[in-house]
């Protein structure tokens, strides 16, 4: 069938078709189709067909705009000019639409331009061309504008598969022609009907383009027209873009100094601040406020180091700024959270005052400074408060508005936290406190609780803030929020929550708070399960540093935990809050002397042991049935424990005495990942804290990871085998089960993976397995790098290296790096030998390797762990690692990357290997990536040229 009949027939399917599964084949089949030879042609006759529908003009219109952008290489030289005209041809005829299949083509000329140099548009470049065009055609004028407009946003995209030299050449070509440009958008400023498309142009080319002084600008006919069109309701939204890239452009860093931007700037803030009134007027459509507003946070945050300084003017941009902040949307209020943060900044680091001299001087300025703005920080407090209250209605948010209204809330609570750092934790602590007294208060008369809540939430951000020892208003704050009506969940939850902020404070007062403080965390956990997750967090931080307080009241706190624990009571903490509770008696135990801290252990541990062992007792059979999760909860209640309780002989002992229970499970659920991972990881908090007191278990512990690895391959035995390697790899006593460990680990994970299809499936075990080896390398060299072990490892992950999972990769990557950094240390020279019998004869295929990667096999995210393994790689084995690269490079044809680019490439290599600064390597290896990946066909080429032959564990002796 013609392929262009498949298209449309294609489209039909696509966009009329009843039948979900035609469709998606519909869908796939157009995808494939836009990457094929066939597809320039077919566009382009479809767009050039009168008869063709919306959809297909859309359709081709972005197949050949994505062609030009990415495939332009595909066309023979001769093609340019037919393709230009063929563009331009269809730019005419799209002068009055359809509007997007218009702008495809627009971006598509644009892309051609960056593809082609100067003199394939007549010697005069694109702009000229267009130039000739606009004064010859006038009538055309709309499409041209878009043309225009698009070209400076193209420029610097990546979209487009040109050369990065090719790229930054039309960066040059363009700023060079952007008077032109500016003179041809002048041109058409005094039509009407093109003064939107004209401000969108000129707002292009001023964030593409930075040469043209302030003073020029200040009295340019656009800048006028622009700063006029503020006052047009029509005009508004594209005179508020035009606005902000100059305010943006003043302090560009390719502007000059901010001295030099004065007449720009002095034109653009009276313009801005004559906008003001229009904040609070209420018959403003909002999106022209929200316009409005973005102009005065571009003011503030582009002019914070002058705003400052304090002046009468600056002070008036504040006030502007503290409106914007009090808009009730959080979108309007929010534009200007940044420049709060940045005013703070520079009011309250030395830096800022660095020019001043001397230190009085400086200090002297600073509280001049700091006085100015103190007021209006003020105000910034009071009002954040006012903001964070729940509004009446909350109760009929849906799950997305009180999403919204939380992260609303915490995006306050940093303003809150700003304003705090200028005015002080206990003047702010002053302003909360006579809003709590107010809100008590009318709370008593009108029921109303949001203002009490709203208050604690901001006392609750700013904990930090406020001294230890002021004891002026917070006995009295603790001292009503027990008598507060806590019943409403909400305010029960932030009392629970501001009880835990406080927690230093309360352990340094000398009054007793502390009971009834207690007493309304317990409540709170039987009160709803977002309450008594906050409760269970303020019990973790109030046992934390109150712990000494808390010592004669054990039992009381035993009680709870196992209430809590078990689900009885009526609390309604959760599994995964019930971990505060276990960290909160887990901190209370290293208070107390050591016989009684065994027995407080054993206490904490039953409530996760006894169950454990209930189950075991059952056999093996019901152990095996079990669902996961319950055991899991138990498991990982153990392991917060061992990671908390820093007792290391204590807890050694106590996992000594669990070891039976642990090798039950171990024997019985090794099959299940789950499972093995808690296990694991309760495992390895216990070497953790332990240390070499773990002894006594540890080898019968490695005995079993190593046997059960071998039959169920999980990765979590490597991980907890990482821990007890870094405990015990230097223990010249350990060296035999070590030794052991080692081989039986490593020699089965090389069988695993013997094909990068291998490390694909099994990312996990790859990642734990390379982090392993990198650990032995820390910690054990003498036992890893002289074993039989090493050099399979070494090949094993050269096979590796280009698995697309990024955890895995960064491994592989990182103990290649620990390798040659282990050859080039002075702990690693008696290695040196047995370093270069295992990488010398691997050497050549594993630069091409790392070629291959930085140009394509992995993704450009990866593309520094690669840099750092080459460069290491480089700086070890010099010459040698440049003759490799030069072999490889070799093999990709010049029609992917070109001899100079090949050379610049080698040549950057060869300074890295005499020691040179690695910034030019670094930017040498970032343009060689970006040329093999400019495209999909180049980065195909590229990996079929550098793509070793299939290998295994056999091709390397």
């Amino acid at each position: 069938m013609d392929p262009q009949k498949m298209v449309i027939n294609a489209l039909a399917a696509l966009y009329h078709g009843t039948n979900d599964a035609m469709r998606a084949d519909a869908d796939r089949w157009l995808q494939d189709f836009q990457h094929t030879i066939d597809a320039w042609q077919v566009a382009d006759s479809l767009l050039h067909d009168p008869n063709s529908s919306i959809e297909t003009l859309i359709f081709c219109s972005q197949t050949l705009r994505s062609k030009v952008q990415r495939d332009f290489e595909e066309l023979p030289g001769e093609a340019f000019g037919g393709l230009r005209d063929s563009l331009y041809t269809l730019l005419k005829r799209l002068n009055k639409g359809p509007p997007k299949v218009r702008t495809q083509i627009c971006i598509a000329i644009a892309a051609l331009a960056v593809h082609v140099s100067v003199e394939d548009w007549g010697g005069g470049g694109v702009v000229n061309w267009l130039s000739v065009e606009m004064k010859s055609q006038p009538e055309l004028v709309p499409s041209f504008l878009e043309l225009l407009t698009v070209l400076p946003q193209e420029a610097n995209s990546h979209r487009i598969a040109a050369r990065p030299e090719r790229r930054r050449q039309f960066e040059k070509e363009l700023v060079s022609f952007s008077e032109v440009a500016l003179s041809l958008l002048t041109a058409c400023w005094d039509f009407d009907e093109l003064k939107e498309q004209v401000l969108d142009g000129f707002a292009s080319w001023l964030r593409f383009c930075h040469g043209i002084s302030a003073a020029t600008l200040a009295g340019h006919p656009l800048v006028v027209g622009a700063l006029s069109s503020l006052n047009s309701d029509q005009l508004l939204e594209a005179a508020v873009n035009v606005t902000s890239e100059l305010i943006h452009y003043t302090v560009s860093k390719n502007s000059a100094d901010i001295s030099s931007q004065l007449p720009l700037i002095h034109v653009l803030v009276p313009r801005v601040m004559a906008l003001k009134d229009q904040l609070k007027d209420q018959s403003k459509d909002e999106e022209d406020v929200k316009a409005i507003a973005r102009l005065f946070a571009d003011l503030g945050d582009s002019y914070v180091d002058l705003i400052a300084t304090g002046s009468d003017e600056a002070l008036l941009i504040v006030q502007a700024l503290l409106e914007v902040t009090s808009h009730p949307e959080f979108d309007i209020s929010s534009m200007t959270y940044n420049f709060w943060h940045n005013l703070q900044v520079i009011l309250t680091r030395r830096d800022s005052y660095m020019s001043y001299g001397s230190e009085v001087s400086m200090e002297t300025e600073k509280n001049r400074r700091l006085q100015i703005f103190y007021g209006l920080y003020e105000m910034l407090v009071s009002l954040v408060c006012s903001k964070v209250e729940f509004p009446d209605n909350y109760s009929g948010f849906s799950e997305e508005d009180l999403k919204d209204f939380k992260h609303a809330r915490y995006a306050l609570s940093d303003v809150l936290l700003d304003a705090t750092e200028v005015i002080g934790g206990i003047s702010a602590l002053k302003i909360l406190f006579m809003k709590l007294v107010e809100a008590v208060r009318n709370c008593e008369q009108n029921s109303r609780w949001q203002p009490c809540e709203a208050v604690l939430f901001c006392m609750q951000a700013i904990a930090k803030s406020v001294p230890s020892q002021e004891n002026e208003l917070l006995p009295q704050v603790f001292n009503l929020i027990p008598n507060l009506p806590l019943q409403q969940q909400q305010l029960h939850q932030t009392a629970c929550a501001t009880i835990g902020a406080y927690s230093k404070w309360i352990d340094t007062s000398q009054l007793n708070i502390l009971p009834p403080l207690v007493d309304v965390l317990t409540k709170g956990m039987g009160s709803s399960e977002e309450t008594a997750a906050a409760a269970a967090v303020a019990f973790k931080y109030i046992c934390e540093d109150c712990r000494r307080k808390f010592v004669g009241s054990l039992d009381g706190l035993f009680h709870i935990y196992h209430i809590a624990i078990s689900g009885e009571g009526g609390y309604k903490v959760s599994a995964d809050d019930s971990m505060h509770l276990v960290e909160a008696l887990s901190v209370l135990i290293m208070e107390l002397p050591p016989e009684h801290a065994r027995k407080a252990l054993e206490l904490i541990c039953m409530p996760a042991i006894n169950p454990l062992q209930a189950i075991v007792n059952q056999g093996p059979e019901a152990l095996q049935q079990l669902p996961a999760r319950q055991l899991i909860i138990h498991i990982d209640r153990l392991a917060c424990i061992f990671r908390n309780v820093q007792l290391p002989e204590i807890v050694a002992d106590a996992v000594h005495t669990f070891w039976p229970l642990f090798k039950a499970i171990f024997d019985s659920r090794a099959w299940d990942m789950r499972t093995m991972e808690s296990l694991c990881r309760s495992c390895k908090y216990a070497v953790r804290t332990c240390g070499r007191y773990m002894v006594r278990t540890i080898a019968a512990m490695l005995e079993e990871i190593q046997a059960l690895y071998q039959q169920h391959n999980q990765s979590c035995f490597l991980y907890l085998s990482s821990e007890v390697i870094k405990i015990f790899g230097s223990d010249p006593s350990c060296a035999d089960y070590l030794r052991n460990l080692i081989e039986k680990l490593f020699g089965h994970t090389v069988k695993l993976l013997v094909s990068i299809q291998d490390f694909t499936a099994r990312p996990d075990i790859a990642d734990d397995c390379f982090l392993l080896a990198s650990r032995c390398i820390r910690y054990c060299p003498d036992l890893f790098v002289p074993s039989a072990i090493f050099p399979m490892l070494m090949h094993c992950s050269m096979i590796g290296i280009t698995i697309q999972h990024k955890e895995a990769s960064k491994s592989i990557l990182s103990f290649l790096s620990d390798v040659v950094d282990l050859a080039n240390s002075s702990e690693g020279q008696k290695y040196i030998s047995i370093i270069n019998d295992v990488i010398l004869p691997r050497g050549a295929i594993l630069t091409r390797i790392l070629i291959a990667s930085l140009t394509g096999a992995l993704p450009s995210s990866r593309l520094e762990d690669v840099s750092y393994v080459l460069l290491s790689l480089t700086r070890t084995y010099g010459i040698k690692v440049i003759e490799w690269a030069k072999e490889s490079v070799s093999l990709i044809p010049p029609a992917a990357v070109t001899e100079a680019e090949c050379a610049s490439f080698l040549s950057a290599l060869s300074k890295a290997a005499s020691g040179s600064s690695i910034s030019h390597l670094t930017d040498t290896l970032e343009e060689l990536s970006d040329v093999c990946r400019r495209n999909r066909t180049v980065q195909e080429i590229v990996q079929g040229a550098l793509r070793p032959l299939d290998w295994n564990l056999t091709t390397v002796a």
